[in-house]
């Protein structure tokens, strides 16, 4: 069985989709371990709702970045996920983690990247006056959402547009673009040496 590990820090509906394309058997596999650096994060709710392993990793309790990370290096090696899905993680991750699993760790952004890395996605689309917006899920690598693209998926932006009605649009292909690339990986269509670019409208 595929063994996934998802990263949160927030509400975690993205985790909710994973786990639900896991049980319709839309994903051959499973989510073994959830791990949250915010121990109010809501989707630790849902790693209870549905019986999941989870572990919650305070980042304010380390003194460094790397020292988090080698706690999380720690606990990730205890499930010896084969994919490791960032689905709203606030952490840049650094070497320490992206070395004991590379081109197993993938990021879902909402920005067509290169466009926007970082935060405030959204609202830099409506300031800019972008006809396009969308989401990326790329691995992750030393550079923050610099890894290689596996898939976007694109929307037009609509005049008169909140960042917030932006950001449920937005949201709404998420869910449907990480399980069907997770799904992907499960099936061994998608892997470090082949990689499969994807566009979704």
């Amino acid at each position: 069985m595929f063994k996934i590990a998802v990263l949160i820090s927030g509400n975690g509906s993205n985790l909710e989709a994973l786990i639900d394309a896991c049980k319709k058997n839309l994903i051959n596999g499973s989510v073994e371990i959830i791990i949250s650096n915010n121990p109010d994060a809501y989707g630790i709710e849902r790693a209870k709702n549905h019986f999941i392993n989870y572990k919650i990793i305070d980042n304010n309790r380390f003194q460094t970045r790397e020292d988090f990370d080698r706690a999380l290096v720690e606990e990730l090696q205890d499930s010896n996920p084969d994919l490791i899905v960032l689905a709203g993680f606030m952490r840049i991750l650094t070497p320490v983690m992206i070395e004991a699993f590379k081109n197993k760790i993938i990021n879902i952004h909402p920005s067509l990247l290169p466009k926007y890395p970082g935060l405030d996605t959204h609202n830099s689309v409506i300031k800019n006056g972008d006809l396009k917006h969308g989401v990326t899920i790329h691995y992750v690598n030393e550079v923050l959402d610099g890894g290689q693209i596996i898939a976007q998926g694109e929307i037009s932006v609509n005049a008169n547009e909140t960042s917030e009605e932006l950001k449920t649009r937005i949201h709404a292909i998420e869910h449907v673009m990480l399980p069907m690339v997770v799904s992907k990986f499960a099936d061994g269509t998608i892997n470090a040496e082949k990689i499969i670019y994807e566009k979704f409208k």
